[in-house]
């Protein structure tokens, strides 16, 4: 797959930087409702990029997306960030990536981004928020406006205890968000925030209590960053399958399935976080109430 890939929507250049891609976790452990039988009756277009089904692993895709829109650029999501300690998650522990030289190609230099979106307070959404320099971490856009919902940051930080005492939600808050709080750039929202004419952020609570997805409308084009909403194909089929990682699971279910109606509706092309292959698809409203691929929209 090429490192840096896009598409236009309307007056909107979307450019998706790819850090990482390859099998994730066992399928059954990712979702743990799905059960074998989802995974096998679709494997003919699940694998190869979202199941391998040899291992029984899911695959995804570790991507952040570029927006250029109305004159600003936008950074969806800072992957992983490289130097960190995740001694409770041994894929991310001083993870080293080519995060930043990967911007570089595709023509993004960090002083000129206007704003980086943290859909979720997840170790792998916000690592690049920051750099380490002189042994200081110091945010990585040094211009940009930094955007999280507010009740991911009171969920995952010091008013919280950190998610009631988690040692990594500590070491992610103090690496990744506090540095950007010190620095004044951090921009707490909630419910309903419009980014500019194009963009707007929606609550989309349940995978953490301030999930956010990012909704595009521009010259009769429409899209939804939906970030771990759907973490794999399968949860399209069956949305009330959540994630092993969402935090509320049937409140994450609601909104999963809120978002892929309005989508189906509305003709949304839906763009998850982890994604693999095409990287985004259409849906479809399905008899049952389920929903169904309608194309896959890939990525050029």
């Amino acid at each position: 797959m090429n490192r840096t890939q896009s598409v236009v929507l309307g007056e909107v250049e979307v450019l998706r930087i790819v850090e990482w891609q390859g099998p994730f976790l066992p399928a059954d452990q990712l979702v743990p409702q799905g059960g074998p039988g989802l995974w096998e009756e679709n494997v003919g277009w699940l694998a190869p990029h979202h199941w391998e089904p040899e291992s029984g692993m899911a695959a995804a895709a570790l991507q952040t997306w570029v927006l250029r829109s109305g004159g600003r650029t936008v950074v969806v999501d800072t992957g992983i960030g490289n130097d960190r300690e995740r001694p409770e998650t041994p894929m991310f522990h001083r993870w080293q990536g080519d995060f930043l030289g990967r911007l570089a190609e595709a023509g993004v230099r960090p002083e000129e981004v206007d704003v980086v979106v943290n859909t979720h307070l997840h170790a792998d959404h916000i690592g690049w928020n920051t750099t380490e320099v002189d042994g200081e971490w110091v945010p990585t856009f040094p211009n940009a406006r930094y955007l999280l919902n507010a009740a991911d940051d009171f969920h995952f930080g010091p008013e919280n205890s950190f998610d009631g005492g988690k040692l990594e939600s500590r070491l992610i808050y103090l690496d990744s968000i506090a540095p950007v709080v010190r620095s004044g750039q951090l921009e707490r929202w909630e419910g309903v925030h419009r980014i500019d004419e194009n963009l707007v952020l929606e609550s989309a609570p349940g995978h953490t209590p301030g999930s956010a997805v990012l909704r595009l409308e521009s010259g009769g084009e429409r899209a939804v960053f939906v970030g771990d909403l759907i973490h794999s194909p399968v949860q399209v089929l069956a949305p009330s399958c959540s994630s092993c990682f969402c935090v509320d699971p049937e409140q994450a279910a609601a909104s999963r399935r809120r978002i892929l109606e309005r989508a189906a509706e509305r003709r949304e092309l839906v763009v998850p976080a982890h994604f693999g292959g095409a990287g985004a698809l259409e849906v479809r409203c399905t008899p049952g109430g389920g929903f169904g691929v309608e194309r896959w929209a890939a990525f050029a």
